[in-house]
């Protein structure tokens, strides 16, 4: 009876495995076939090193990982897009150890200014808890904003600069799954990971996103502003 158990028990093992690498196998494909109805490159391995890019979300977990990238020009913006997940590790009263898997999809394209690391994240339970424990987010001129809307930046002075009144119509109107960082010429527009054929909003999203940047960012921190 036990070896038919150990069996059933490994058959069942296999046949998750199986049914994982078939999924990531059509994920790929779907990704590959996206980027090129786009006019992107892809590459399955992340060769352009996006997990060294200088966003926050880059940096959380025990483990993490970029994979299934497109880049290339799409609508006259240069843009690189990637899956990205990374996982936390945790150990029960008995010494077993598990890994909880968060998983995205994220564009990023770049901007001439050098902007202060500042995150724009939607208020949830979470960052309120934070607020609560005194890891204040910044709060703006327009209260509708800092009821939706978590920003941390220890540059007060640039996050005021990013975020005018403008920045502030737009990110209240976008979808409610994305959050925005920005850090040095770098911008990323980040949700949940979505299905191939769901990437263009996130690049759509990216595009606004820049083209939302205030004058004042460029003039004052802009390449070669005095600042």
């Amino acid at each position: 009876m036990e070896s038919v158990i150990f069996v059933s028990v490994g058959l069942a093992v296999a046949a998750v495995a199986t049914f994982s690498w078939y999924l990531k196998q059509k994920r790929r494909q779907g990704l590959a076939l996206m980027a090129r109805q786009l006019g992107l490159d892809f590459s399955t391995e992340d060769t352009l090193g996006c997990l060294g890019l200088p966003f926050a979300l880059l940096q959380r977990g025990d483990g993490r990982g970029t994979e299934n990238v497109m880049w290339g020009t799409w609508q006259g913006t240069t843009v690189r897009a990637f899956d990205h997940w990374y996982y936390d590790e945790s150990t029960d009263p008995k010494g077993h150890r598990t890994k909880t898997y968060h998983r995205f999809s994220c564009a990023v394209t770049e901007l001439d200014a050098g902007c202060s690391p500042i995150t724009i994240d939607r208020e949830n339970v979470f960052t309120r808890l934070a607020d609560a424990v005194g890891l204040q987010d910044i709060t703006f001129e327009l209260e509708e904003f800092n009821r939706a809307f978590n920003v941390k930046s220890k540059d007060r002075r640039f996050a005021t600069a990013f975020i005018d009144q403008r920045m502030m119509r737009f990110l209240l109107g976008a979808d409610r799954a994305f959050g925005f960082e920005a850090s040095g010429k770098w911008l990323l527009c980040v949700s949940a990971r979505r299905r191939p054929t769901e990437m263009i909003p996130v690049l759509g999203t990216l595009q606004r996103f820049r083209a939302h940047v205030p004058r004042v960012v460029f003039d004052l921190y802009g390449i070669g502003a005095s600042g």
